[in-house]
């Protein structure tokens, strides 16, 4: 009885080591998040968004008229452009 339960102790320690390393390898392939790296948000939301997508197929058109909007905003001149970031080097180069 005791050599039994021990037969599985052993058994089910080495099945659970086995699993971990499977899924520790799986995450190194980049196809799970396990231990070592964690999500980041934009692919948590971009998950998020293609199951409502799923769910409710209107919402689609709500975020590619949004998009479509803002770029013919953009092209028409009505929104302002990305302001653009001063160069470093360019700096220096003045103030000599």
């Amino acid at each position: 009885m005791i050599l039994k339960l021990l037969f599985c102790l052993v058994f089910i320690t080495g099945l659970l080591f086995g699993l971990d390393r499977w899924l520790l390898f799986m995450e190194g392939r980049g196809w799970i998040y396990y231990r070592k790296k964690k999500p980041n948000s934009s692919a948590l939301s971009n998950a998020c968004l293609e199951v409502q997508k799923l769910l409710e197929p209107s919402k689609k058109y709500v975020v590619q008229i949004k998009k479509d909007e803002k770029r013919d905003q953009q092209e028409a001149g009505d929104l302002p452009n990305e302001p653009e970031i001063p160069n470093p080097a360019e700096q220096i180069d003045e103030n000599r």
